[in-house]
């Protein structure tokens, strides 16, 4: 697992990149087993830590800066605002890597002198999409930097603050059967390997249930695989993204219903009345965690929970409300998408 980078030690986007193999994956379990042991949870036995190939991270946030004749583009330092002008990682995808280095040339003569820009990179099925959050001229200068690199960068979709600059088709990608367009900003799994693990391991979790809640549905990471064989109602806050999972959904020949709601679970979780009605729950909540959704569970008659988690010291939190509201853990899996970090993905199964 160990590769050397020319940023590591500086680039604060690895830091356990001088580990091998078995003690690294032991980090990783062990960043699971310390946030249950907090919480008076038992270790499940045999906890599996699977890791994504490197250069597989499909979307990311690099931050641009001019430093006045010279534009850098990276991550920044650990515990610092220095930024790290990167020219290798082993992290990203080869194209979303390249198009970071084209939009150095790109970009960094539109920011003025010690001017800075967030830029939300991702790569769909079908070309990448740069979302830019900055203070930048909308003069012709950027209009025409953007259209005349937008071939050569394999650009589909440019938006700087929500106004959309360019566009020469829909980003895409698929979940199961179903091809999904994706709005600006919109959030995926890391890595297409973590994704598809986690979906199969919601799938199993589910078992045979016909009726499935999707909370935090997101674009339908889960919804849309699970609509082949079960009716759907999805809940997310973002109405963008289910209007997406929908539009999906109708485009797509022989999915069960799938219903969708707005509604922001932190100040209003489904009660139990209303979780009643479903065989069985997804949570794929933010770091956060779902702390009000879980107690409003342990309350309800749910008898299925997949819980798939990017924080390990939220979802032990939750999982002690969910033991001690009758449910028992039926597996766990360390899903590493963040390489050579100190952070670990989870997918749990419960059931009572």
């Amino acid at each position: 697992m160990n590769v050397a980078c020319r940023h590591f030690g500086t680039c604060g986007g690895c830091s356990l990149q001088h580990l091998a193999p078995d003690p690294y994956v032991e980090s990783k379990r062990r960043l699971i087993l310390d946030a249950l042991g907090r919480h008076g949870l038992a270790s499940p036995s045999g906890l599996e830590v699977v890791s994504v190939p490197p250069h597989s991270r499909r979307r990311a946030t690099l931050n641009l800066r001019n430093g006045g004749g010279h534009a850098c583009i990276g991550f920044y330092a650990s515990r610092s605002h220095e930024l790290i002008d990167v020219h290798e990682c082993h992290v990203l995808r080869p194209g979303l890597f390249r198009l970071a280095q084209g939009l150095r040339e790109l970009l960094g003569p539109v920011l003025g002198s010690g001017n800075s820009a967030n830029l939300y990179m991702l790569e769909a099925d079908n070309g990448f999409d740069l979302a830019i959050e900055a203070t930048l001229s909308r003069g012709a200068e950027l209009s025409g930097r953007v259209a005349s690199a937008v071939a050569k960068l394999g650009l589909l979709r440019v938006t700087a603050d929500s106004d959309l600059l360019y566009q020469s088709g829909a980003p895409e990608v698929s979940f199961g059967k179903a091809r999904v367009v994706l709005p600006p900003n919109a959030f995926l799994q890391p890595t297409r390997e973590g994704e598809a693990l986690l979906q199969a391991r919601v799938a199993e979790a589910m078992g045979k249930a016909k009726r499935i809640a999707d909370l935090f549905s997101g674009c339908g990471t889960f919804s849309l695989p699970l609509a082949e064989r079960a009716r759907i109602h999805a809940v997310d806050t973002e109405r963008p993204m289910l209007e997406a999972l929908a539009r999906a959904t109708r485009s797509t020949p022989g999915l069960k219903p799938v219903t969708t709601e707005s509604r922001d679970l932190f100040k209003r979780p489904l009660a139990p009345a209303e979780l009643n009605r479903f065989d069985a729950v997804v949570l794929d909540p933010p770091r956060a965690g779902a702390l009000a959704q879980v107690k409003q569970l342990s309350r309800s008659t749910i008898s299925r929970i997949a819980y798939v988690s990017c924080d390990a010291a939220s979802f032990a939190r939750d999982m002690r409300i969910l033991i001690d509201g009758g449910f028992r853990l039926d597996g766990i899996v360390g899903v590493d998408q963040f390489l050579w970090s100190a952070h670990i993905e989870l997918a749990a199964a419960f059931s009572r």
